[in-house]
């Protein structure tokens, strides 16, 4: 039979419409689709200030971490996507509040463009139980 799979939608209506599924469990671990700076509708929020965005996008992955009982220090994977490496290493600093233990692995790649183009900034992550 294999392993358990717990989905999680933070935002039913808005991830039925685009076609994804915002976190899935396996096992011990937990796959976080990226995150984008959306509203409950998914209308972009914060356009053009990266710094807003990147909290907006923080506090999508905090509630998607809480609904499996961990934080930011079971995160062991970040993955950014974002339209302006520069600006988002200018307030990255940010991420030392979350990551109070250790900071995850990861890779950061500045894209083209996003799904919407007011979207500055996309995070996934992988957590550990």
């Amino acid at each position: 039979m294999g392993v358990q799979r717990d989905y999680f939608q933070l935002r039913p209506e808005v991830e039925k419409a685009y076609g994804y599924t915002h976190a899935v469990k396996i096992g011990d671990e937990i796959k976080i689709s990226g995150a984008v700076s959306m509203d409950d509708q998914g209308v972009p929020t914060a356009a053009g200030d990266i710094e807003q965005q990147m909290k907006n996008v923080y506090a999508d992955l905090k509630k998607v971490l809480a609904h499996y009982g961990c934080t930011f220090d079971d995160v062991i994977v970040e993955n950014v996507f974002t339209t302006d490496m520069a600006a988002f290493l200018a307030v990255s600093e940010y991420r030392g509040e979350l990551y109070t233990k250790h900071f995850p692995t990861g890779s950061w790649l500045e894209v083209k463009g996003l799904a919407l183009p007011e979207f500055m900034l996309e995070i996934e992550l992988e957590a550990r139980i």
